[in-house]
């Protein structure tokens, strides 16, 4: 699966922007995708992710109640709505695509290794 993040730019904090991850090359609905970050100098750290069905979602705790992740199989793409985004929201946004055809409501690793599949990072900056 090919996978391409974009919707990230400079944002105050408190500010909202939403991501998009658009996928082609494979039946999108065989996979779970996450969102991951990277900041400068640190490795990549989970974000979110949902399951193959969009029923099931999970979130990493800094994020929870402020960021939401949605998909759409029509489009092929998955969404990262982010609300009060802080400073250290700053950081490179990937998504990536774990491939999962027999479980829809697997709703994704937590660890990047675990992942089949990564686009390419969309830089979120917020401003304090």
């Amino acid at each position: 699966v090919q996978l391409q993040a974009s919707g990230g730019g400079l944002v105050q904090a408190g500010g909202s922007l939403r991501l998009s991850c658009a996928a082609s090359g494979v039946t999108f609905d065989r996979y779970a995708i996450g969102w991951f970050r990277q900041a400068p100098g640190k490795e990549h750290e989970f974000v979110a992710s949902i399951s193959s069905s969009g029923r099931n979602t999970f979130y990493e705790g800094s994020v929870k109640g402020r960021f939401t992740i949605s998909r759409d199989n029509a489009k092929n793409t998955v969404y990262l709505q982010m609300n009060s985004l802080k400073p250290e929201d700053t950081a490179v946004y990937y998504c990536a695509a774990d491939y999962a055809p027999t479980n829809a409501e697997y709703s994704g690793a937590y660890y990047s290794n675990m992942y089949d599949s990564w686009g390419q990072g969309t830089q979120v900056t917020v401003s304090s």
